[in-house]
């Protein structure tokens, strides 16, 4: 049960030991955990947070406690802005000591990190019940990034494609049965977690900030009549990124001049993308105002992505006010609800989409409206007070198996 100062009072919160495997990093897993310790920091709820990054120590903070810790130069990268590194083991009887001085009743971990690996021993060590939470479709990835090598394979390759998939998953699924209880966005993956681990599985899907996100932050001048269309997010191959470009020809070749794209991002596909983009604003990594004003001016966000779990951006661009055309695959497909908060298409029906929208100004305005107030919707609050109520089941079943 939580304590709250801006929500219900409740008693006896779970002490809880939190290792994501991305903090500082631009991604999901990142943004979720930022906000997870957040929420803990809001509701004075005793959370520890053991992490990577630039800092050396523990802080303290009322109830809410930190261990960051760096990685070492022998780390590789495995994102832009993600490493990974065999090395971290190093810090092993720090963070041992740490969170044998926290008491924790739960250890939560992410995916299958070096800080993954670490707070599945230590609970283990410490008889400490274990919860995980997927936040990333590794399985998808693999086969999405291995697409230079099954090519070599001429017909059979999406054969090839799909035993590299399912042998990322068995391999995944052995990383995640580690747990009691599972975490993940949306209702599909919950299903396929239970088939593959045998671990009951529980709903953890994202919230939005609508006072940093909103319509309030655009500026645009008046006098410009572009038809916007953004991107946020990281620029790689398993974000279907390469759409963006086919989807501006098949605009220029149906006669539509009057837009542009605002791309807000980084990755291995940038110079691809800036070669065959006509008319693109390539941003780079933006926070803060500087993001939400991006979002704000935009005035329809494209995400083709096949891959992602849930979807923070789009939602970030559905709180900004701007309907959102997505892929029927994954995550961002459970967020937008088609042709009220944006669309629902196969890759080859996104540009008539887009031209549909910008033809009709009036249902354009309406489905803005409608994205916004979905948006007020989502609280980071109650994504956080349904993981703690499931916290409380995995220790009620732990207590009901320790008494027999």
């Amino acid at each position: 049960m939580l304590a709250a100062s801006d929500g219900p009072a409740l008693s006896a919160p779970p002490r809880v030991a939190y290792f994501p495997d991305a903090f500082h990093e631009i991604n999901g897993v990142a943004h979720t955990s930022r906000h997870f310790e957040a929420f803990a920091r809001r509701r004075n709820l005793p959370f520890f947070c053991v992490r990577a990054g630039p800092a050396d120590g523990a802080s303290k903070d009322g109830p809410v406690r930190t261990l960051e810790l760096p990685r070492s130069a022998f780390s590789f990268p495995v994102e832009k802005d993600l490493r990974f590194d065999l090395a971290y083991w190093r810090h092993l009887p720090r963070i041992l000591a740490d969170t044998r001085h926290f008491r924790p009743d739960i250890i939560h971990i992410t995916g299958p990190s070096e800080l993954g690996f670490i707070g599945a021993w230590v609970a283990h060590h410490l008889r400490v019940a274990l919860v995980a939470s997927w936040h990333t479709n590794v399985h998808e990835y693999a086969a999405t990034r291995s697409g230079w090598f099954t090519r070599l394979f001429g017909p059979g390759g999406p054969r090839v494609g799909r035993q590299i998939e399912s042998s990322a998953l068995w391999a995944t699924a052995l990383y995640y049965k580690q747990a009691r209880v599972l975490f993940a966005p949306n209702p599909e993956l919950c299903a396929l977690l239970e088939r593959a681990t045998g671990r009951p599985c529980y709903l953890m899907t994202r919230g939005v900030d609508t006072e940093t996100f909103s319509p309030a932050h655009r500026d645009r001048d008046s006098g410009d009549r572009d038809f916007v269309l953004g991107f946020v997010g990281r620029l790689s191959i398993e974000k279907n990124v390469t759409l963006l470009a086919t989807i501006e020809q098949q605009l220029r070749g149906q006669g539509a001049e009057n837009f542009r794209y605002i791309i807000v991002g980084h990755g291995g596909e940038e110079a691809w993308l800036r070669e065959r983009l006509v008319r693109a604003e390539f941003t780079g990594v933006l926070r803060g105002a500087e993001l939400a004003r991006a979002y704000a001016n935009m005035d329809a966000f494209v995400f083709p992505s096949h891959t992602d779990t849930f979807g923070n951006v789009v939602l970030e661009a559905l709180a900004s006010g701007v309907p959102a055309i997505v892929t029927p695959d994954g995550g961002p497909a459970r967020i937008v609800h088609d042709g009220e908060t944006g669309f629902i298409r196969a890759d080859d029906e996104f540009a008539a989409a887009i031209a549909a929208l910008a033809a009709d100004p009036a249902a354009h305005s309406a489905m803005r409206e409608r994205a916004r107030q979905y948006a007020l919707s989502a609280s980071w609050d109650a994504v956080f007070e349904s993981v703690y109520a499931h916290y409380a089941d995995v220790l009620d079943a732990k207590s009901t198996a320790a008494a027999r």
